[in-house]
């Protein structure tokens, strides 16, 4: 078994001369309004979930992109309520969001 049970991690790569990437879209600002929100509901730890920052995951086009493990479902997302729909469904629910799966 896992260490953790779902594994969460946002590209949050930055590129330069304006190409695309997840962090023109505000990935590094949604990564860290979902840690703090795993935290606060207390999902954190061993055999819980874990919220890491990721370099480039290389769908930069269809980003802003994360993807959940041992799943491997690869979501985009726009704002905190697509975080917070991930964060209630996929990860305390365990059912995957099909809207914001890519």
């Amino acid at each position: 078994m896992s260490y953790y049970k779902n594994h969460v991690f946002f590209c949050c790569n930055q590129r330069a001369n304006g190409e695309a990437c997840c962090n023109s879209h505000g990935a590094q600002e949604l990564r860290d309004y979902a840690k703090a929100k795993v935290k606060a509901l207390g999902l954190t730890g061993a055999g819980k979930a874990r919220i890491n920052m990721a370099g480039c995951l290389d769908r930069c086009k269809e980003g802003p992109v994360l993807v959940v493990y041992p799943e491997a479902v690869w979501y985009t997302y726009v704002d905190r309520e697509d975080i917070d729909e991930i964060v209630a469904e996929h990860l305390q629910h365990g059912r995957v969001v099909e809207r914001l799966k890519i």
